[in-house]
């Protein structure tokens, strides 16, 4: 798997033209494009980022997956990648990025590095990205995949990520991708004024809105619900 990904980044445009997943991660973006189009009247967006779009199409998801669900990794759906957690719909890494408004300087933490795909979406469109993922062999195996895809600019922590990453806030943007019962105090301290974060939030066994909150540059917050969705419930000793 880690062979694959070094392969692919070392060939460049050439090894695209072999890449026997490129179809359908053409296709799982064109999916992505639906998605957004019929989701409109909850997010107000018709069409997503080209940067974000751009960078789903360069993401090999497949490396992101149990080898043996390869085969589904482009697939417009999440799947299981053990330890009872899950990679998110590719629809719905998209929209996350997208409403987190991500700028080539931008200094961005995850709640939850999980398989990493979406740190790996990130990377590709900011400059540091720090992630803390709760489950240690989770974190050790995204430690393992992004630096053989050449993502240098994510460092991952075995964690608990509710208290976010003191040492390196503020934040120009956070993104968590589970969902909590609240919004948590230690995060909204570490989002730089002007910065955005993206959180679902609601209970596991209830409905879960994912949530757009921006600080001003005085400090206000204000936060919208922008879609319905079901993720995995956060974790941890808070």
């Amino acid at each position: 798997m880690l062979a694959l990904a070094a392969l692919l980044l070392a060939g460049g445009p050439a090894a695209a033209d072999d890449d026997p997943f490129a179809e359908a991660r053409a296709a799982m973006v064109k999916a992505v494009a639906d998605d957004a189009a019929r989701t409109v009247e909850w997010t107000g967006k018709e069409r997503l980022s080209p940067r974000v779009m751009e960078a789903m199409g360069r993401v090999p998801r497949h490396l992101f997956v149990p080898p043996e669900l390869q085969g589904l990794a482009y697939e417009n759906r999440p799947l299981p990648i053990g330890y009872g957690q899950t990679i998110s719909q590719p629809y719905i890494v998209a929209l996350m990025t997208d409403l987190l408004e991500p700028q080539p300087g931008d200094i961005a933490f995850e709640l939850g590095t999980g398989s990493s795909y979406q740190a790996a979406v990130l990377a590709e469109l900011v400059a540091e990205v720090y992630t803390v993922e709760i489950v240690p062999p989770l974190a050790a195996s995204a430690t393992q995949r992004l630096a053989a895809l050449g993502h240098d600019n994510v460092t991952v922590r075995a964690g608990d990520g509710y208290y976010g990453w003191p040492e390196h806030a503020p934040f120009d943007l956070i993104v968590v991708t589970a969902a909590a019962s609240h919004v948590p105090p230690p995060l909204i301290a570490q989002l730089r004024p002007g910065g955005r974060m993206v959180i679902p939030v609601g209970s596991p066994f209830l409905t879960q809105h994912l949530l757009l909150v921006e600080k001003g540059e005085d400090g206000a917050l204000t936060s919208r619900q922008v879609l319905p969705v079901i993720f995995v419930p956060l974790t941890g000793g808070h």
